[in-house]
């Protein structure tokens, strides 16, 4: 049976310590805060409900979901059983680690191995806040177009792996995934890319397997 979701108001403050502070947290703690990034529509929590349908039996998962408003996608989390709580930002185009702070007590860190964030759905800012997170995935989806890359390098350039998402759509659309994945790699050597379709599940078991061991790495 569904439980009711708590909701939290995102608190629009920062110290740059505190990512710091999340980190060793989360360190002692032997959980893996995963930083989900990428445009409304790219299919963040689409992403996020399959992977926690692959890593289910394997680790404890809990997710944090950051909208300006509203709950419909924590409430697509909450039936699948997974510990969510909602960050409603108000407005603000990013999620800061302050709010992360205030969110950590909600959960029971102890019987948590990965903890999802999704970030508010944006291309710029939340690429310039660290929010405690081990790793950054970034996503990119066929219909936005293969020149986000180039215009918006940040985000690109400081995330972990790169999706192309909704790849299944690539007949359909002008879309050149070479570009894609050259322009990030200038920016980002050590990115890894990776080509998915949440739909049909192609690129997942090659995806799953990186994924499996920068959690490992992090625990």
């Amino acid at each position: 049976m569904s439980k009711e979701i708590k909701v939290v108001k995102q608190v629009m403050e920062w110290n740059d310590d505190v990512s710091d502070k999340i980190k060793k947290l989360t360190s002692e703690k032997k959980v893996c805060i995963v930083n989900v990034m990428g445009s409304p529509g790219a299919g963040k929590t689409s992403f996020i409900t399959r992977l926690i349908e692959e890593l289910k039996d394997e680790y404890k998962i809990g997710v944090i979901e950051g909208d300006i408003t509203d709950t419909i996608d924590a409430e697509k989390i909450d039936k699948l059983g997974i510990p969510v709580v909602q960050l409603q930002t108000n407005g603000a185009c990013h999620i800061e680690a302050m709010s992360i702070e205030h969110i950590l007590p909600m959960f029971d860190l102890d019987n948590i191995d990965i903890l999802f964030v999704e970030n508010i759905g944006n291309l710029v800012c939340p690429a310039e806040f660290n929010i405690g997170e081990n790793f950054r995935v970034a996503l990119l989806s066929v219909p936005e177009g293969d020149d986000k890359v180039a215009k918006y390098p940040l985000m690109f350039a400081t995330s972990d792996s790169l999706i192309m998402h909704k790849y299944d759509m690539k007949e359909y659309f002008d879309f050149d995934d070479m570009r894609v994945e050259n322009d990030t790699l200038d920016r980002n050597p050590k990115s890894k890319v990776f080509r998915l379709s949440s739909r049909t599940n192609e690129g997942y078991e090659e995806f799953i397997s990186w994924f499996k061991d920068k959690v490992n790495e992090s625990l």
